[in-house]
């Protein structure tokens, strides 16, 4: 049985790399297509570090349902990779990795959206009733398509 889990999903976009990875390495912008942004209308948000980017931070704590946790891009290959540490606090502790992946293509970009974390013995606990994939693709699958609607509706830059 493997010691971690990975939960990935992709979408095509009709727009350039660039755009989309302008959305993705500022965590400003995540409040317009981020599936989690709208759990909790009163959530908590604070920005520290670099604007956008590597040392870009974001921590945010909410309802039970938005949870408590810290983001930081740890390393970008402008405009093609973005990592990111991701620390959930609340409702568990658990530190994942989480890779966007955005290939040029004929008509735009596809982007690929993955987590990797350890299987901890509370994630092991829930994946018995639901399998990672199962809670989190969903999500994933939402905040693709709101970051294709946004992007695909930017302004071309002049």
């Amino acid at each position: 049985m493997a010691d971690t889990y990975t939960v990935s999903r992709s979408i095509e976009i009709a727009a350039p790399p660039a755009r989309i990875y302008e959305q993705i390495a500022d965590f400003h912008n995540w409040t317009q297509w981020s599936p989690w942004e709208d759990m909790d209308p009163a959530m908590q948000r604070d920005y520290s570090g670099s604007p956008s980017g590597p040392g870009a931070a974001y921590a945010w704590s909410g309802n039970s349902k938005a949870g408590k946790g810290r983001m930081e891009i740890v390393s970008v290959h402008e405009p093609s990779d973005v990592k990111i540490d991701l620390a959930f606090e609340k409702p568990f502790k658990s530190r994942n990795e989480i890779v966007f992946a955005v290939q040029p293509t004929g008509t735009g970009s596809k982007v690929t959206w993955t987590m990797i974390g350890p299987k901890t013995f509370g994630i092991r606990l829930m994946s018995l009733v639901k399998p990672m994939d199962k809670m989190i693709g969903p999500d994933f699958e939402r905040g693709l398509d709101r970051l294709k609607n946004v992007t695909e509706a930017a302004p071309e830059p002049a």
